[in-house]
């Protein structure tokens, strides 16, 4: 089950980016809202919720930010009106895009996301053009001594894992989106932190990125849709080699 790592690779840009995130309690607050809105406040019986409040711990969320989204959600506060919106597009090098939005003004996400695609270098695509290379998919990311294949296979396995791909201290553990909460259970009671964990779109096959310049344009691209408001997440089928990273200011 071992496998190259494209979580480690695209971590060189996607770490950066995170730093940047001034709007991640807001981003954070909206799938909070969304998902007590659809599923209820309990998040014993609401996996997309509890999920939701794992990621805004992980990223020290105030608490009473928490509170608030969660009753925008139940219609104990205004401003639950948040509609699910999938945009897809080709970014330079025929990379396929895939930006998955919540927002109060679908208008203003569709111009946004249209602007940021023709101004860099990309191609704002229909509904279905690139969703079909993609599956949704339980994630985890484990770094140290516990990036063991062995020790995962017999912790994950039985709880549900479809596929476990370790690159030198660096595990990814992939599931059915509906065996997530089994195998986030099994990690936690074998006592395993994750680096990160959520549902998300996952590529079937990589798009190689072997030049500088068209590596820097389509990581332009991914961070201006990264930066706009209403992105939740911004998802691509890349493959950029060390080689080339190296080579780069990102």
């Amino acid at each position: 089950m071992a496998g190259h790592s494209k979580w480690a690779n695209i971590q060189h840009r996607k770490g950066a980016q995170d730093k940047k995130r001034a709007k991640v309690f807001t981003r954070c607050g909206k799938e909070i809202t969304i998902a007590a809105r659809e599923g209820g406040k309990d998040p014993d019986t609401n996996p997309r919720l509890r999920l939701a409040l794992n990621t805004a711990r992980s990223a020290n969320m105030p608490k009473d930010n928490i509170t608030r989204a969660i009753k925008k959600g139940t219609g104990e506060l205004a401003g639950g009106n948040l509609e699910e919106l999938t945009y897809e597009g080709y970014g330079p090098g025929g990379a396929a895009i895939i930006v998955e939005c919540l927002t109060d003004n679908k208008n203003r996400s569709a111009s946004e996301i249209r602007v940021a695609f023709d101004r860099n270098n990309g191609n704002l695509a229909a509904s279905g053009a690139v969703a079909w290379m993609f599956n949704r998919k339980g994630h985890f990311v484990i770094k140290g001594e516990n990036a063991d294949e062995d020790k995962l296979m017999e912790i994950c396995l039985e709880a549900g894992a479809d596929d476990i791909e370790v690159d030198g201290d660096i595990a990814e553990i992939w599931t059915d989106k509906d065996a997530f909460s089994d195998v986030a259970e099994a990690l936690e009671a074998a006592g395993i932190e994750t680096e990160e964990s959520g549902i998300i779109m996952k590529p079937d096959n990589y798009s190689d990125i072997n030049d500088v310049e068209t590596a820097e344009k389509v990581l332009r691209l991914l961070d201006k849709l990264e930066d706009l408001d209403d992105a939740q997440e911004v998802t691509s089928n890349i493959d950029i080699p060390e080689e080339i990273l190296a080579q780069m200011d990102v």
